[in-house]
Formats: structure tokens, sequence, C-alpha cells
């Protein structure tokens, strides 16, 4: 080979990964903030992309992803979202509950901040209004503290009027205080006794199951919190164990195995019925 077609070809291999780079560097980045841990959530991941790809963005090909996972950690968001605003990304994305939205917001007042929530954005501060949530922060809400009362009704009638209904709560979730206020409210409607149980660690999960077994609690709630998806199987594990009913707040608790109250059957069916006398009484 002579010695111009060497260097040539030389020159054009150092170009090739030089570009490479160049491309990978030129593109977009999301910033991907999460309140819960990676375990677990590989379905809501493969929906998050799968959204993206019928935008036409493809990670890896012309889009790329900073995933950042707090475990179940509040405190530790802030410093998550500063490292994602430190790192220029194109948007945040902020899965989670308000809070990881709410640590993104407090980092920054120019990268578009997206958020999927069960908490109520407006009340918490994380948006002005529904209509116009204002600044750099839009998303979605399920409002699942909302249905707190409901989901207490149902299992008051499911577990068949039990003395007592244990409910798990996280004292370090931002709504917590809105959690307790509403279950206190939705027992008094029922005239049900709630026992409210802090949960802020693994190990927290394994002394409330205890004391539940202690109180002969009937039944139990899980207040709606990604902390508590983390624990998912955990949790569930336990209910079965113990034989304690449960209601969840998401399906995965029950695709995952949760506990079905004895005559839930039944119990449907005469929450349905109830439903259709209603609205033909209307």
């Amino acid at each position: 080979m002579k010695r111009r077609q060497f260097i040539t070809l030389l020159g054009g291999a150092a170009a090739m990964p030089l570009a490479a780079r160049a491309q990978q560097a030129a593109m977009p980045v999301i910033g991907f903030l999460s309140s819960t841990s990676a375990n677990g959530y590989d379905a809501y991941l493969d929906a998050f992309r799968a959204g993206l790809n019928e935008t036409g963005y493809v990670e890896g090909r012309n889009v790329r992803i900073e995933y950042r996972w707090a475990d179940g950690q509040y405190q530790r968001l802030p410093a998550l979202a500063a490292d994602l605003v430190g790192r220029q990304v194109a948007v945040i994305a902020a899965f989670g509950g308000n809070a990881p939205a709410q640590a993104a917001k407090a980092t920054t007042t120019t990268i578009p901040i997206v958020f999927v929530s069960g908490g109520d954005p407006v009340s918490g501060g994380l948006v002005a209004s529904f209509n116009r949530p204002g600044a750099n922060v839009t998303g979605v809400s399920w409002i699942a503290t909302a249905l707190v009362p409901k989901r207490l009704e149902l299992l008051h009638q499911m577990a068949g009027d039990p003395a007592v209904i244990g409910a798990l709560v996280n004292p370090g979730y931002l709504e917590h205080d809105l959690q307790l206020r509403e279950l206190e409210e939705a027992g008094a409607a029922v005239g049900q006794k709630i026992n409210i149980l802090h949960v802020a660690t693994a190990h927290d999960v394994d002394t409330a199951f205890t004391a539940l077994v202690q109180q002969h609690a009937g039944a139990l709630i899980v207040a709606n919190d990604p902390f508590f998806l983390s624990l998912r199987d955990h949790i569930v594990a336990l209910a079965a164990r113990h034989a304690i009913p449960t209601i969840y707040y998401l399906r995965e608790f029950a695709v995952g195995g949760g506990r079905k109250p004895h005559g839930c059957r039944s119990a449907r069916r005469r929450l349905y019925r109830q439903h259709t006398q209603r609205r033909r009484a209307s």
C-alpha cells in the first residue's frame, strides 16, 4: 500500500468515530426524573418509549434519555433534578407524584417540564390551574388522592364491615396531610375506624403488618404513593401471608397477586345493582 493511500485510509477511520460522537452530541436529550426505582418500572418505560416512537423519536437513534431514579427517597430529587438541568437537557419528564416535577420546577424556569402524577397539581402548587398551568410546567394527573374515600367505601363493603381497617401512609409523601384528612373524613362517613400506619422504609412495611395482625385489622388500604409501588411485591406478599384483604391505588398490585376481599364478587354485584337503581331513579 502506498504511503498516501495509507494516510487517506487512516484519516477516514479516524473521522468516522469523530462524526459519530458529533452526531450523538447533537441529539436532543430528555431528562427522565422519577421518585420510584427502576425495578418493576419496565411497563411504564415501554409505554414512554412507545409514545416517543409514535412522534418519530427513537432512543439511541435520534434522541438520548438520561434516567434519574430517587428509589423512593424524596429528599434526593432536588439533587437529581439539578444534575439533569446541569446537563442542559431539552425537556424533563417527571414521573411518580408531584414531587419530581416540583423539584425540577424549583431548579429551572426555562427547561420544559412534563409530569405524570396521581396527586392534585393545583393544590400542590405545581400548576396555577388545569386550564392554564402556567410557567414551564404541564402534564397529566389522574387525581388518585381524591379517590381515597371511594376506595375506602368499597373496601368497607367488600370486606364485610370490618371492625378495624388499617391504612399504609408515607409521612414523606408531599400529600401526606391531605391523605390523612381524606381518610379521616371517609372513615367518619361510613362509621369506620381507620388505624394509620406510617411507612417510610421497607423495614417499616414489616412492622406495619405486625401491628395490623395485633390490631386484628379486617382490611387494609394502601395510600397512593410511588414509594409503595416500588415495594409492591413485598406488600402484596405480606397481605397474602396474613390473609388481609387489601385495596390498592393501581392495578399493578392486583396483577402482582394482590389479595381480594372475601365475597368481593357478590359485593361488586350489589354495588352494580345499587348504581343501576340510582340511575333509573334519576
